[in-house]
C-alpha cells in the first residue's frame, strides 16, 4: 500500500540496461504480491501444483530473476520481519479487502463470470508462511542472496542503499523514499507491462528511476518534511489527515517549519503520535548482520524443488538454468568468475 506521493515526484524513464552490472535490493514482499496478482489463470485462480500448493510466485521468481540477471542486474532479495505494531490497522484492512475479494471471486466463478472472477481473484491475495518459505528456498537455490529484515523490509533495503551496500532499491512503493533510500527503481519488468490493480487488463509501462536528493530539491523540502508529507496523506502506520491530498500536503510542509503548526493550520489534531511515526522513517530499524554473496545455481536442488515437488516442466526449468549458467560464464570470460559471484 504505502504512501501516495507518486504524483508529486519527478521520475526518469530508463532502460533496464541502466542497471547492468549493478547490485540492487528487491522489496521481496512487494514483488511476490505482484506475481500473485498477475500470474493467474483465466478465472483468476493462481497457478498451483498437483497438491494444491500455489506456485504463481515461484514462476515469477524463476523467470523474472533470470531475465534480470541476463541483463546483468544482480538482485538481492530482502524479506520483511515482524511487522511494527502500528501497522496492525493497515494489516487488518488488507485482510478485510482480501476476505471480501475471496467471496466475490467464489460468487463470480459460480455465476460463470470469468472477467469478474479474474478481477476479484487478483485481489484475493494470501501470502502464507509456506509460500514465503518456498520463495526463499528457490531464491537461495538459484544462487541469489536472501536477507531477513528485523522489521520492515523497506526500512532494511533503504538503509542498505544509504550505506552504499547496494546501488538502488527495486520496489513499486514510495515508502522507501521516506525511509531515506537514495535511489528507487520501479516497473523493473522485462515484459514492459503491469497488471492494473483490481482489473483484468494490463498497461504498458517503462522502468522508472526516482532520485531522492533531486526530488527533495525540486519539491523544496527536507528529508524530514517528506516524512511529514507522507504522514499527512497517510502511511502504513497512520491514517491520513481529512480533506488533505498530496498537493495540499506539499504546500503545508513547504510553508511550515513544525508539524504542530501544520496541525494548528488545518485545525486537526491526530490521535496518533506523529513523532513516533516520524522516528520509524527517520531512524529505520535495520540489521547489519548479512552477507551479500552470489553463487552458481544449485542445479539438482532447483530441479528437485521445482520439478519433483511443484510439478514444473523440467525442460523449461533446465532451459532457465542454462541461461543463468551461460550468463555467469560470459562474465567469467571477461574477468575471474569469483569476481561476479561475491
Amino acid at each position: 500500500m504505502g504512501t501516495a506521493i507518486g504524483e508529486l515526484l519527478d521520475k526518469e524513464k530508463i532502460e533496464l540496461e541502466f542497471l547492468a552490472n549493478k547490485t540492487v535490493g528487491v522489496d521481496s514482499y512487494n514483488i511476490i504480491y505482484q506475481f500473485l496478482s498477475s500470474i493467474r489463470g483465466p478465472d483468476g485462480t493462481p497457478l498451483m501444483d498437483s497438491q494444491g500448493n500455489v506456485t504463481s510466485h515461484l514462476t515469477g521468481i524463476l523467470y523474472r530473476t533470470t531475465n534480470l540477471f541476463e541483463k546483468g542486474i544482480r538482485p538481492v532479495f530482502v524479506f520483511d520481519g515482524k511487522p511494527h505494531f502500528l501497522k496492525a490497522e493497515t494489516i487488518k484492512k488488507r485482510q478485510e479487502i482480501r476476505t471480501e475479494a475471496i467471496g466475490k471471486h467464489e460468487r463470480a466463478l459460480k455465476d460463470g463470470d470469468l472477467e469478474e472472477a479474474k478481477k476479484q481473484g487478483s485481489r484475493a491475495l494470501k501470502l502464507t508462511k509456506e509460500m514465503l518459505s518456498d520463495a526463499k528456498e528457490l531464491i537461495r537455490a538459484l544462487g541469489f542472496p536472501v536477507i531477513e529484515a528485523p522489521m520492515e523490509g523497506e526500512a532494511q533495503i533503504s538503509v542498505m542503499c544509504s550505506e552504499g551496500k547496494i546501488y538502488g532499491v527495486v520496489s513499486q512503493d514510495y515508502d522507501c523514499l521516506l525511509f531515506g533510500a537514495p535511489k528507487i527503481f520501479r516497473n523493473i519488468t522485462v515484459s514492459g507491462k503491469r497488471k492494473v490493480p483490481g482489473k483484468s487488463y494490463y498497461i504498458d509501462i517503462s522502468p522508472e528511476f526516482i532520485d531522492l536528493r533531486k526530488n527533495l530539491e525540486g519539491l523544496k523540502i527536507s528529508r524530514q518534511k517528506i516524512v511529514w508529507l507522507g504522514i499527512l496523506i497517510g502511511t502504513d502506520f497512520n491514517e491520513k489527515f481529512p480533506r488533505i491530498g498530496p498537493k495540499t500536503a506539499l504546500k503545508l510542509v513547504q510553508e511550515h517549519d513544525t508539524f504542530e503548526s501544520i496541525c494548528d493550520t488545518v485545525k486537526f489534531k491526530p490521535e496518533f503520535d506523529y513523532k513516533e511515526i516520524e522516528e520509524i522513517f527517520l531512524k529505520p530499524e535495520a540489521t547489519s548482520d548479512y552477507n551479500i554473496e552470489f553463487r552458481l545455481p544449485e542445479r539438482e536442488k532447483v530441479l528437485e524443488f521445482l520439478c519433483e515437488k511443484h510439478d514444473f516442466n523440467r525442460e523449461r526449468v533446465e532451459s532457465v538454468l542454462k541461461k543463468l549458467e551461460a550468463k555467469a560464464n560470459e562474465k567469467g570470460s571477461q574477468q575471474d568468475l569469483s569476481a561476479w559471484f561475491k
